[in-house]
């Protein structure tokens, strides 16, 4: 059975990967961690690693709720806690009397210390206090290096997983019915546009699936992808459920508020 054709061509890489991985810890009989996942990545991962079989897979990204976890795949044997996903959560210290800190430029600061995004987590903002997950493995550089954000001096305090803020960010699911999974289809459906005004977002460049600009209309979505529409918010797509007996897909959406 050939296992790409279950999944977009552009993820091949990824499905090599975490093919990889299983493979390594069949053999060695040792977990792997790895880096922080979105969603569509985790759904991957455990389409891949499945319920069943001599390798198990846990999710962790710090606290419940949040999009980006990292994966602990490890043997049969092993019995996986909270420390071996090995994250921290930093808090953000900054004049709140006179700066505001966004979430884009945290994640601008974090971007421009030449890491990859894989090695942060969510970034949670909450009546002025702000917080991201990261690997433990950087914590030490990013504790050297960040100093400012945008015009604001900062400074970073490490905090143990009871003192992470809870996120604004509160998702709705509710169940849609669709014509197709085409991308016009569920940005019309999702945020009760006209088919015409959904595909004017994505030609205008818009619209990100997974974090990534998207301007081919007819772009099939999947289960476990993010859409974000500027001007919209964000939506996820937590299940494609089948279809109905007029061959409609029924798919359940979490919005953001």
């Amino acid at each position: 059975m050939n296992i790409y054709q279950h999944f977009r061509p552009e993820e091949r890489d990824f499905i090599d990967q975490v093919l990889q991985w299983k493979s390594n810890v069949e053999q060695q009989y040792a977990p792997k961690l790895t880096d922080f996942l979105d969603p569509r990545e985790q759904h991957i991962l455990k389409m891949l690693i499945g319920e069943h079989g001599d390798v198990k897979y846990q999710l962790f990204g710090g606290v419940t709720g949040v999009e980006r976890k990292r994966a602990l795949i490890y043997p049969d044997y092993f019995i996986p806690n909270e420390a071996d996903f090995q994250v921290s959560l930093f808090e953000i210290r900054y004049p709140k009397k006179f700066v505001t800190i966004e979430h884009r430029q945290v994640l601008g600061t974090l971007m421009s210390l030449g890491l990859i995004r894989g090695k942060f987590g969510d970034i949670l903002i909450s009546e002025g206090r702000v917080q991201f997950f990261a690997a433990l493995e950087i914590s030490q550089y990013i504790k050297n290096n960040v100093e400012s954000i945008g015009r604001a001096g900062v400074s970073l305090v490490e905090l143990s997983m009871e003192n992470a803020v809870a996120s604004l960010d509160l998702w709705v699911e509710n169940e849609l019915t669709l014509s197709s999974l085409r991308l016009d289809t569920a940005i019309s459906g999702i945020y009760h546009l006209s088919r015409q005004k959904s595909l004017v977002l994505i030609q205008h460049g818009r619209v990100k699936v997974n974090w990534t600009l998207i301007e081919n209309p007819s772009f099939l979505c999947e289960e476990g992808d993010l859409i974000s529409v500027r001007g919209y918010g964000r939506a996820k797509i937590a299940g494609i459920d089948g279809k109905t007996k007029k061959e409609k897909w029924r798919i359940t959406v979490g919005k953001q508020k």
